[in-house]
């Protein structure tokens, strides 16, 4: 079991990850799925054998708020359909925190209901916000979950330069889900997951 980390040097690192990755050239990315609210990309991932995926749309929302459905907090579950639980193990100061939370099974249950617990840490970046994460090896596994790993993640938003009002929001995720998976199955299952993730969220910001 991993000790809670030094959540100041974490979170720098993390930071600078994802500007690393959000910087990427556009042409190593391959378009994964397309639909009316996002666009979802992959590329191989130089965490682990699967893909990072990149996601963005426009949110016709204020960065503040659509970043606040976003992290943790009293939103996500109210709109998240893959999440079913989540709790706050640690806050630190700084916008820090670990979280554990669970995600529904998909595909049919070919993929089974998975437990994550994330170190999450939100900040400003240029006009917006930057809010990611990465998983730890923190606690005991619930039962009948399997333990999934995220490698570093997250979620930028910035307004849009002609509609303040308005925010784009551009995801990076790479989910190791563990178990015996078709990767097949992953990949569908990631692309769809975050292309109904900005169509749930926009339905939730309407409200």
């Amino acid at each position: 079991m991993e000790i809670l980390p030094d959540a100041a040097s974490l979170a720098t690192k993390l930071k600078n990850t994802l500007i690393q990755y959000n910087s990427i050239d556009d042409g190593e990315w391959r378009i994964a799925k397309k639909t009316k609210d996002a666009t979802v990309w992959r590329k191989p991932s130089e965490e682990f054998s699967g893909y990072v995926y990149k996601a963005q749309g426009v949110m016709e929302d204020i960065t503040n708020r659509v970043v606040d459905y976003i992290r943790p907090g009293p939103y996500r579950l109210d709109w998240d359909s893959l999440m079913t639980t989540m709790d706050i193990v640690e806050k630190f100061e700084e916008n820090c925190c670990v979280m554990r939370y669970t995600t529904a099974g998909q595909l049919w249950n070919i993929i089974s209901p998975r437990e994550f617990v994330d170190f999450s840490y939100t900040t400003q970046y240029e006009e917006g916000l930057l809010t990611c994460g990465i998983s730890l090896n923190y606690g005991e596994v619930r039962p009948n979950f399997i333990r999934g790993f995220n490698h570093p993640c997250g979620w930028f938003c910035v307004p849009l330069k002609d509609r303040p009002d308005q925010s784009l929001l551009t995801g990076f995720i790479q989910t190791e889900l563990r178990g015996m998976l078709p990767q097949s199955a992953v990949d569908t299952a990631m692309a769809s997951t975050l292309a109904n993730f900005y169509s749930d969220l926009r339905k939730a910001l309407k409200k």
